[in-house]
C-alpha cells in the first residue's frame, strides 16, 4: 500500500457538509459524482495531498445508508492506493482478511476498488485503490 488515498465520510445533508468541509478545509469541491453500484453520491475535497470524500446515499438500503442508520453520520472508511489491486486482494487474502468483493469495482474518482471487511480489520472498513489510466 503507497498512501492514505482519502478519507470517506457519511453524511445526511450532502449539500451542507460540502459547504462545511469547504469552510474547514478552505477549499472546493472539486468532483461530485454518482456511484450506482454503491447507490451512493460523492463529493472530493483536496487540501495539501489530502483528500476527503463525502457519501450520501441515494436509496434507504444503500451501504451508506446501513451505516448511517446504525452507527450515525461520520468517518466510513480510510482508503489505501495501491499499484496493482489484484495482486493486493491476493496477499491480503492469504494474510487472513475477509474481502467484500472477489473482483475489483469501478468506483469513484475514476479507481478500481475492493473493500476489506471492518470484522477482520480492527473494525475499520478499508478500501483499496488502483487509479484508472485512460
Amino acid at each position: 500500500m503507497n498512501k492514505v488515498e482519502h478519507i470517506g465520510i457519511a453524511v445526511v445533508d450532502f449539500k451542507a457538509a460540502c459547504a462545511l468541509y469547504e469552510k474547514l478545509l478552505n477549499t472546493k469541491v472539486y468532483k461530485i459524482e454518482e456511484v450506482d453500484s454503491e447507490s451512493v453520491r460523492t463529493a472530493f475535497l483536496q487540501s495539501g495531498p489530502n483528500k476527503i470524500e463525502l457519501l450520501e446515499a441515494l436509496s434507504d438500503d444503500s451501504p451508506i445508508a446501513k451505516f448511517i442508520t446504525k452507527k450515525g453520520e461520520g468517518i466510513h472508511h480510510i482508503a489505501f492506493e495501491v499499484e496493482d489491486i489484484r495482486a493486493e486482494m491476493a496477499r491480503l487474502k492469504s494474510e487472513g482478511f475477509v474481502l467484500l468483493n472477489d473482483e475489483p469495482k469501478l468506483g469513484a474518482d475514476n479507481k478500481l476498488v475492493c473493500f476489506v471487511h471492518p470484522k477482520s480489520a480492527g473494525g475499520v472498513l478499508i478500501e483499496l485503490c488502483q487509479s484508472v489510466h485512460s
